[in-house]
């Protein structure tokens, strides 16, 4: 193919766990004379959306229409997170508050651009907020071309088999991006994007290749899904689907940072599927996002030019 789909008519729904990206750059000069641990002198703050925020962060800088779903804690992290997808273009953000909570947080610490720490903040939402979710979900439904279900386990997708089974009954395409050992719950989605290690804890290990993919193959079957990508990092990446193993070698070039190169990968699958463009072409663009995207710091977006430079495709 010779360009890629115009992505400016495509509308996605993404739902599930919002988070909030704190950084802390700095210097580390020396060692605390309290414990052995280095004193990292701050400098700069950074704030990004993370988790399904992220998610849609990615879906919009592609050029698409990304309507967001999701759950905040009633505190100040929720209000960052809702400042900073509300100047996001392209973005409709229904956050819904739940001051019963707080909203997710993973601060790191970062010297010359090494990871030092990483603390975590979450709570998990209550119900009456998560029922009050569904029925947004059921709302916004009609005008979605692609729904994406971002798990990242945190308990803001308690209804996803209801969301998965309202999305395909209205004859929208539905891609998990999976968290956990249960996978019976992502049942009748159309494409499941587990990484290697979450494949493996599901599935458990393999030899070679024919045994890779005949346990994704029996886990496709299981799940009554249309196709199972499953990201392998150095690997590339393998789409599995019936009769059919469709394998996208890595890009090679430097690893800055691989956090959040799942949602790039999600985000741009669906953009793309979302613009009409075929599987397996699909998988190639977001492999080449991920590319991209993992030779940037923290949680990072691909832009359309940048897809297009770096195939050699017409604009």
């Amino acid at each position: 193919m010779s360009s890629l789909p115009s992505f400016a008519g495509a509308r996605v729904l993404v739902v599930g766990d919002v988070m909030l990206d704190r950084y802390w750059f700095g210097d580390v000069e020396r060692i605390s004379p309290e414990a052995p641990v280095p004193v990292l002198k701050v400098a700069r703050v950074e704030e990004r959306p993370g988790g399904a925020a992220n998610v849609a962060r990615n879906v919009a800088a592609l050029g698409a229409q990304c309507t967001l779903l999701s759950v905040v804690g009633g505190d100040e992290a929720g209000d960052c997170l809702d400042r900073l997808m509300n100047a996001q273009a392209n973005v409709q953000a229904l956050l819904h508050r739940d001051s019963t909570i707080s909203t997710t947080i993973k601060l790191r610490a970062i010297a010359r651009h090494q990871q030092l720490l990483r603390i975590d903040f979450e709570t998990q939402p209550s119900h009456e907020v998560l029922n009050a979710k569904l029925e947004d979900f059921r709302a916004q439904l009609p005008q979605a071309d692609v729904v994406v279900l971002s798990d990242y386990g945190k308990g803001g997708l308690a209804h996803i088999a209801e969301m998965i089974r309202l999305a395909r009954a209205a004859g929208k395409q539905v891609l998990v991006d999976p968290k956990g050992e249960d996978y019976a719950r992502y049942q009748g989605a159309t494409l499941l994007t587990p990484n290697r290690s979450e494949f493996r804890q599901v599935a458990g290990g393999w030899k070679d290749e024919a045994e890779l993919s005949a346990k994704a193959e029996q886990l496709r079957a299981t799940l009554q899904l249309d196709a199972l990508l499953v990201t392998r990092s150095e690997d590339g990446m393998s789409l599995y689907r019936a009769h059919e193993v469709v394998h996208e070698a890595a890009q090679a070039r430097e690893v800055f940072d691989v956090s959040g190169a799942g949602d790039t990968v999600i985000a741009t699958l669906a953009t793309m599927l979302a613009s009409r463009a075929d599987l397996p072409f699909a998988m190639h663009v977001a492999n080449v996002a991920a590319g991209i995207v993992v030779g940037k710091l923290g949680t990072a977006v691909v832009s359309r030019e940048e897809i297009v430079q770096d195939m050699g495709l017409k604009a």
